[in-house]
């Protein structure tokens, strides 16, 4: 609807034209909630367009005698609209920039906002990924209790008596001593529990935290974490083992990556070997870096199992995750990864 079809021409100056254009815009202004409703009725009703600008335009044509008073009566009635405009204007003006003061008001006297976004640990990231790594594979996820017997910590793993890792100076004994009770010094307890608990044949791998006692430095800390994983199945040999770390490795460090085997002695398994890994995009360039242990289970340990080393055989393997965030992420320095700075966490975001 064009604006000439809402405010018609007057066709003459008249009081009751003039009241009637008065009082709507009267209306109109004291109903303006904001600045530009009142905009949109001065435009309205003191415009160019307005009904009291097109009875002021008929003045032309109003005879001489009539003129005075014609023009008072117009001029009176676009006074009172001018002043209802400025009254109301005035009125929103304050009301608006009260408003913007409260939105905007600061409580000096409250304590500054300390809360920063935090950050899942890049460890813990880690270990998830190792797991969906073997769930993918068909493998179970198992856990234990970080204060172990130490028959499961080490008898059953075919420690002897005087094996040094037995030691006070490697080991965290908890009193009183005929407890026997340590803090777990690797995740292989939990091996033991599951072939315990479990029918054959067992697929597990097993995270989680450790303790032995080293001193905190760039590169050794008394609390750590490590993934290690059993097989005991019928058949199975050195191949398989090589087979599952390979494929470990390429989904964790990329598909040129490749494991090397080793020989070395360690009492769990024989024979045994250290696993070597092939990084192909290490910052310093692509090398052989050290990162665990495996081998076939050694006999013993099947036996304190209750199971035949003559009908089963299986391996296993253990690698450090600090290890593997270090050199997979390139962090320099334990210190970075126990001390709790957020800052540390938040470079990974939610993926390492």
């Amino acid at each position: 609807m064009s604006e000439s079809t809402e405010n018609p021409a007057p066709a003459e100056i008249t009081e009751a034209a003039v009241t009637a254009a008065v009082t709507a815009a009267l209306a109109a202004i004291s109903t303006a909630a904001d600045s530009a409703a009142l905009k949109a009725a001065s435009r309205e009703h003191a415009g160019e367009a307005s009904p009291l600008s097109r009875l002021n335009a008929l003045m032309r044509s109003v005879s001489k005698e009539q003129k005075a008073a014609a023009g008072k009566l117009v001029g009176q009635a676009r006074g009172r609209v001018t002043q209802a405009l400025a009254a109301r204007e005035a009125e929103i003006g304050a009301a608006e920039a009260a408003a913007k003061l409260a939105a905007e008001t600061v409580d000096v006297t409250a304590a500054a906002s300390t809360w920063h976004a935090g950050a899942r640990h890049p460890l813990a990231l880690l270990q998830e990924r190792v797991a969906d790594v073997f769930v993918a594979m068909g493998w179970e996820v198992a856990e234990g209790p970080e204060l172990e017997s130490e028959w499961f910590n080490f008898d059953a793993l075919n420690f002897d008596e005087d094996h040094p890792a037995r030691a006070m100076q490697d080991t965290f004994f908890i009193d009183p001593p005929e407890a026997h009770l340590v803090l777990r010094t690797h995740t292989s307890p939990v091996q033991m529990r599951a072939l315990l608990s479990r029918e054959l044949p067992v697929y597990v791998v097993a995270p989680g935290r450790v303790y032995r006692t080293d001193e905190l430095d760039a590169t050794h800390t008394p609390v750590f974490h490590q993934i290690e994983g059993i097989a005991v199945d019928k058949g199975l040999t050195m191949a398989h083992l090589r087979g599952t770390l390979d494929h470990f490795v390429q989904a964790l460090f990329g598909p040129e990556a490749k494991v090397r085997l080793r020989p070395n002695y360690f009492p769990f398994t024989e024979p045994s070997a250290e696993l070597d890994v092939w990084h192909p995009t290490f910052k310093g360039g692509a090398r052989w870096i050290e990162w665990g242990g495996c081998g076939m289970v050694n006999a013993n340990v099947l036996r304190s199992a209750g199971i035949d080393p003559e009908v089963y055989s299986g391996f296993a393997f253990g690698v450090g995750v600090e290890r593997a965030l270090m050199f997979r992420n390139d962090v320099k320095d334990m210190h970075d990864m126990v001390e709790g700075d957020a800052r540390f966490s938040q470079q990974y975001g939610m993926t390492v």
